[in-house]
């Protein structure tokens, strides 16, 4: 699979907070596919876990 494995997960929001958080440069921005290295589909669907996640407060939308 590649280096992102959300699979194991009922649903995107179940996965592991810190997992989510390693996507995330210091200013909560999601970083692309060439710095996390993933590839399309997975970028895709790590960009709607991160999105989801801020939704329901488990990731900040900014930070200070």
């Amino acid at each position: 699979m590649g280096r992102l494995s959300l699979s194991g997960c009922a649903n995107d929001t179940d996965a592991d907070e810190a997992k989510l958080r390693r996507y995330l440069s210091e200013r909560s921005k999601i970083l692309p596919r060439r710095t996390t290295g993933t590839c399309a589909m997975h970028q895709r669907q790590l960009t709607e876990a991160i999105k989801r996640a801020r939704q329901i407060a488990l990731l900040p939308f900014v930070t200070d």
